[in-house]
């Protein structure tokens, strides 16, 4: 089951760099310092780091399949597994593809509902995207890449707004330097290696890329902004905030967005949250692409289909969950899948692929 793409509608190699990066950034950016503070205190930046080069490493293991294959992970699987097996490996990628659009849906619509209109309900934030992200996938692949180049390119403004907090920094809060336990770190790497979630899609995607032997590079370079980004992200916020400060924050980096000040604008959190769409536009409409061209793939069907269905169910679920504890229920969730892919399928396919290629060879 090859997956061959005409060449119109493939992208060039480097824009895999912003494939790659845009899905990588998304909610979890206002809320990543609260979780990984919590096992490694200030010295959670190494476990960002550590986090970051564990996908580098799982990016290289998925293309060393890719390449070798010349097709996306559903022919892949088949062809490893079986069909049923395969497929079954396929419909869990499909489900992860649209948990991660819903789980990022709901938290932005929170962000919204606390920070900006308390009164405003989900199923008007619904049917005020909904259409957009309908529009955008439907437009196909070299529509949505061109969200994600626009979704990393024009917000890059609001890496400035982090030399505000510095202001009122205290820099001995990065101090001392690896007092936690090496088990304390690793714990907290797990953790952050969440927040760099949805590069998977690759999986699907691989085809429509132009050359994509020469994309790894942009791939990794992709990896590499994104744990800049949250790199940066936490080393300001470490030195604003006390450790405790931070266990206790649910978005710091809104916290910090919330003391700039400038003459032509007094809530600039309000213009953050804002640009922030284009932040998560990308993140959903990647992963409903994958959910929709995967679903194709396994089922043969009109990649409308999919997608019509994908978008129906979220707004089904999406007004069901109204509490922050419900939404860390969902996110819990998809973190449980998170830690499937990252730490057992991803290397999993890798050694699978090369018991395969060995006994094949030998035959």
């Amino acid at each position: 089951m090859q997956s061959t793409v005409e060449e119109r509608f493939q992208v060039s190699p480097y824009l895999v760099f912003f494939l790659v990066h845009s899905i990588q950034i998304g909610v979890g950016v206002l809320t990543f310092q609260a979780e990984i503070v919590k096992w490694a205190g200030n010295d959670a930046w190494i476990s960002i780091i550590i986090a970051g080069m564990y996908i580098h490493l799982l990016i290289w293991m998925m293309y060393h399949v890719l390449n070798k294959e010349k097709t996306d992970i559903i022919a892949i699987n088949k062809k490893i597994f079986g069909k049923w097996l395969g497929n079954f490996f396929n419909i869990f990628l499909l489900i992860y593809f649209l948990l991660i659009s819903i789980v990022i849906i709901r938290s932005y619509f929170e962000v919204i509902q606390v920070w900006m209109f308390p009164r405003v309900s989900l199923l008007s934030l619904c049917f005020i995207f909904f259409p957009l992200f309908y529009y955008i996938v439907e437009g196909g692949f070299r529509t949505v890449t061109g969200i994600c180049f626009f979704g990393v390119v024009m917000p890059l403004y609001l890496i400035l707004t982090l030399i505000f907090p510095l202001e009122f920094a205290h820099y001995d809060n990065l101090l001392p330097i690896w007092h936690h336990s090496i088990n304390e770190i690793l714990l907290s790497a797990k953790q952050m290696s969440l927040s760099y979630i949805g590069f998977s899609t690759l999986f699907i995607y691989y085809p429509f890329i132009k050359e994509p032997e020469k994309s790894q590079k942009w791939a990794q370079f992709g990896v590499a902004f994104s744990i800049f980004i949250y790199f940066i992200t936490y080393i300001v916020s470490a030195v604003f905030y006390s450790e405790e400060q931070l266990k206790t924050n649910l978005w710091p980096t809104l916290g910090l967005w919330k003391i700039i000040e400038m003459p032509f604008v007094e809530r600039f959190e309000y213009i953050g949250i804002s640009s922030w769409a284009l932040v998560i536009l990308p993140n959903i409409t990647l992963a409903y692409w994958a959910f929709m061209r995967g679903m194709k793939r396994v089922f043969g069907v009109k990649q409308r289909k999919p997608l019509v269905f994908s978008l129906i169910a979220t707004v089904i679920i999406v007004p069901f969950i109204k509490s922050h504890s419900q939404i860390q229920m969902l996110s819990n969730s998809l973190s449980y899948a998170g830690y499937i892919v990252f730490f057992g399928y991803i290397p999993f396919i890798f050694v699978s692929h090369f018991i395969y290629s060995k006994v094949k060879k030998n035959k």
